[in-house]
C-alpha cells in the first residue's frame, strides 16, 4: 500500500511535519518544514497534538511506508515569549522531531510488520498519522491469522479518541488474560467492559462472583445464574480431602491430618446407618482402627454438621502402658486445646445455614458439579455463579474455584470458553496451608488452553499471586500501580517508556501488553453500562 492510499480522500499537506534530516541505529531526527502545521490550532486536538510526543508518524521511503512514534520534540528557540509566534519564522531557526521507528509496510503489503533492519533516509517525507492508520497499525499488531472476527470495540487509543481498540478473542485470551491494578484504578471496569463483549457476541463464559458484584450484570436470558447455597447445592461426598482444608483454611499438616481422621470417622457412621458423630474415648484401639479401615472409597457421604462434634471427638490419644485401660482411647487434653481453633473455624462457617444447604444432597436444588457438565459442553452458553451466600470467608473461595477447575479440566469434548475470576490473589495463594498454592488453579493455569479453557484473572498486586500462575499469563492489562515491587513484578513485560507511566495512568487507562501482540499498547477502557455493585461509598 502507498503513501497515497493511506491518505487517500485527504490533502497530504494539512499533515506534512517536514523531512528526515539525521539517521541513527537507535532513532530518526527529522527538521519541521511546516509551520503552519504548529501555528494552526485547528489540528490541536486530541488525535493530532503535533506539538507533543507519543504521536504515532508515518514517513514515506523508498523501501515502503514506516511507522514511527514521536520520542522529542524540541525548538531551537530557547524564550517563551519568541516561541509564541511559530508563524514568524527567523534565518536560523529549526524544530526537530526524534522518531522511533517500529513498523513498516511495502507497496505490495496491506498491514504493517516489524521493520527490522529497514532504517528511514535522509530527506524521506513526515506525516502525521491518521486515525485510519491506527487501525491498521492495530489490525497489523495481532500475530493471530485466524479468520475469526474481533470483539467489539472495548477501548480507544490515549489521545486517539477515535481510534478504536479491536482485536480477535483469541489474540486476548488464548495465553490467558490477567486484569492488574491498585484500587479504585478502574480494573473492575476493565473486566465487566470484556465480559460484556464476550457474553454479547456470544461466546462461553463460566462467572465465579465470591462478591455478588456482577449478579445483576447480566439477565437471566442471557447467561445461567447459580447462587450456591440458595438455588444449588453439591454432596460432601464429591469434595476432595484437599478441598476441604481450603475450605476450613487449615493452618498446618496436624490440622489437617484430624480433618481427615474425623471425616473418615464420619463416613463410617454413615455407612452403618448412625447419624450422630463417632465417640471414641474408651473404645477399643483394635475395633476402631478396625472400623475405620472398613471404610471403602465408594463410602464417600457424611453429615457435615457434626463436623465440629467428631474433631473434638478425635482429642484422643492411647494411654499409658501401665495401666489397666492400656488398650481403650483415653481423653487427651493437649489435643483437644491444638484442635480448638479448627473447630471455631468450622463452627464459623456453619452459623451461616447457606452454607450446611449448599453442602447437602436436596433433589429440589440444582446439583452444581451436574450443571458445570452440561455446561462445558453446550455451544454458546454462559454460566455465572455466586458464592457470596456462603460467607466472606477466602476459604469458601479457594474451595469453590479449587473444586470447578479440578472438575472441568477433567471433562472431554469441552466447548472452549472463558473462566473468568475477580480477585484472584484471594484464592491462587493459601494464608495458612503448608501446601501454599491451591493446585486447581495452577493446574488449569499450565494445561487449561490445550482443553479450551482460557483464563480471565483480576489482581490489586501480581506479588501476591503464585509466581507458577503468573508465569502462565501471556496478555497483562495494566492499570496503575503505585509500590516498586508491584511495578518490578510486571516489569519484564513492559519497556523502559511504559515502566514510567504505571505511576502516571488514570483511572480507566491501561497498558495492554500481550506475547500475541507486536507492541504495548496505551489505551482508555470504555465504561460499558451494565450494572455493577463497586461503588465506593461517600462520606
Amino acid at each position: 500500500m502507498t503513501l497515497e492510499e493511506l491518505y487517500k480522500g485527504l490533502n497530504l499537506q494539512d499533515y506534512y511535519i517536514g523531512k528526515v534530516t539525521q539517521v541513527y541505529r537507535s532513532c530518526s531526527i527529522a527538521q519541521l518544514d511546516n509551520p503552519e502545521l504548529m501555528a494552526n490550532r485547528d489540528k490541536f486536538h486530541k488525535s493530532f497534538l503535533p506539538n507533543t510526543i507519543n504521536n504515532f508518524v508515518v514517513i514515506d521511503s523508498t523501501v515502503g511506508v514506516f511507522l514511527g512514534e514521536l520520542f522529542e520534540n524540541k525548538a531551537s528557540r530557547k524564550n517563551i515569549y519568541d516561541m509564541a509566534s511559530f508563524g514568524e519564522v527567523k534565518s536560523n531557526d529549526y524544530h526537530e522531531i526524534s522518531i522511533d521507528t517500529i513498523a513498516i509496510m511495502t507497496p505490495e503489503g496491506s498491514k504493517f510488520e516489524l521493520a527490522g533492519f529497514k532504517t528511514l533516509g535522509i530527506t524521506d517525507k513526515v506525516y502525521l498519522a491518521t486515525d485510519e492508520i491506527y487501525k491498521i497499525f492495530l489490525s497489523s499488531l495481532e500475530f493471530s491469522n485466524s479468520t475469526e472476527e474481533p470483539l467489539p470495540s472495548f477501548a480507544t487509543f490515549i489521545n486517539r479518541a477515535q481510534a478504536d481498540v479491536l482485536l480477535k478473542p483469541s489474540t486476548l485470551f488464548n495465553r490467558h488474560v490477567m486484569c492488574i491494578g491498585a484500587t479504585n484504578s478502574g480494573k473492575s471496569t476493565t473486566a465487566l467492559s470484556l465480559l460484556d463483549k464476550l457474553v454479547s457476541t456470544k461466546k462461553k463464559v463460566l462467572i465465579i462472583d465470591p462478591t455478588g458484584e456482577y449478579r445483576d450484570a447480566f439477565s437471566s436470558d442471557e447467561i445461567t445464574k447459580l447462587t450456591l447455597g440458595v438455588d444449588t447445592t453439591i454432596s460432601p461426598s464429591k469434595i476432595k480431602m484437599e478441598q476441604w482444608e481450603k475450605l476450613f483454611e487449615t493452618e498446618n499438616s496436624s490440622q489437617g491430618a484430624v480433618l481427615s481422621e474425623a471425616i473418615t470417622s464420619l463416613r463410617y457412621m454413615k455407612k452403618i446407618g448412625e447419624d450422630t458423630y463417632y465417640s471414641k474415648i474408651g473404645e477399643s484401639i483394635d475395633d476402631v482402627q478396625e472400623n475405620l479401615a472398613s471404610v471403602s472409597k465408594d463410602d464417600t457421604d457424611f453429615n457435615i454438621e457434626l463436623l465440629p462434634e467428631q474433631i473434638q471427638a478425635e482429642s484422643v490419644a492411647e494411654p499409658d502402658r501401665d495401666t489397666n485401660y492400656n488398650f481403650k482411647y483415653r481423653y487427651d487434653s493437649l489435643k483437644a486445646n491444638r484442635n480448638a481453633s479448627l473447630i471455631q473455624k468450622i463452627q464459623y462457617q456453619m452459623t451461616n445455614t447457606n452454607f450446611l444447604t449448599f453442602f447437602s444432597n436436596s433433589p429440589e436444588m440444582y446439583n452444581l458439579l451436574d450443571v458445570i457438565d452440561e455446561f462445558v459442553h453446550l455451544p454458546e452458553v454462559s454460566l455465572y455463579i455466586d458464592t457470596s451466600k456462603l460467607g466472606a470467608a477466602e476459604g469458601v473461595g479457594g474451595m469453590v474455584v479449587d473444586l470447578v477447575s479440578t472438575f472441568v479440566i477433567s471433562r472431554e469434548n469441552i466447548n472452549p470458553f472463558v473462566f473468568f475470576i475477580d480477585e484472584v490473589h484471594r484464592y491462587a495463594k493459601s494464608r495458612y496451608s503448608e501446601k501454599e498454592f491451591h493446585g486447581g488453579l495452577t493446574l488449569l493455569a499450565r494445561e487449561g488452553r490445550k482443553h479450551g479453557i482460557f483464563l480471565y484473572l483480576t489482581t490489586q498486586n501480581p506479588k501476591d499471586v503464585s509466581s507458577i500462575l503468573f508465569g502462565q499469563i501471556g496478555t497483562l492489562f495494566i492499570h496503575r500501580l503505585m509500590l516498586n515491587d508491584e511495578i518490578n513484578a510486571v516489569a519484564s513485560h513492559l519497556d523502559d517508556y511504559s515502566i514510567k507511566h504505571v505511576r502516571k495512568l488514570n483511572q480507566g487507562e491501561v497498558i495492554l501488553t500481550s506475547v500475541n501482540l507486536l507492541h504495548n499498547m496505551f489505551i482508555h477502557v470504555k465504561k460499558c453500562d451494565r450494572t455493577q455493585h463497586n461503588d465506593t461509598p461517600h462520606l
